[in-house]
C-alpha cells in the first residue's frame, strides 16, 4: 500500500486532487439525487454569478485565509 500512496504522491496536485474525488465518490454507496440535484443547481447559480462579472476569490487566497484561521485556533 505504501508504494501506491507513493506513486499518487508523486502526481500533480490537480491529478492528485481529482484521484482524491474519485476515490471518495467510491466509498458512497448510495447516491442521494437530491443532493446531486441541490449541488447541480449551486453550481449553475455560481457560473451565473461569475458570468454576470463578480470576480472570484483565487483558491490559494482561500487556502491561506482558512489555515491560518485554523492555526489561531
Amino acid at each position: 500500500m505504501r508504494g501506491l500512496f507513493k506513486e499518487a504522491w508523486a502526481l500533480p496536485e490537480e491529478d492528485r486532487a481529482d484521484l482524491a474525488g474519485l476515490l471518495i465518490e467510491s466509498l458512497e454507496s448510495e447516491r442521494d439525487e437530491g443532493v446531486d440535484e441541490a449541488w447541480a443547481s449551486e453550481i449553475q447559480r455560481r457560473l451565473a454569478e461569475l458570468d454576470s462579472g463578480v470576480e472570484g476569490i483565487p483558491w490559494e487566497t482561500v487556502r491561506a485565509k482558512l489555515l491560518g484561521q485554523r492555526r489561531e485556533s
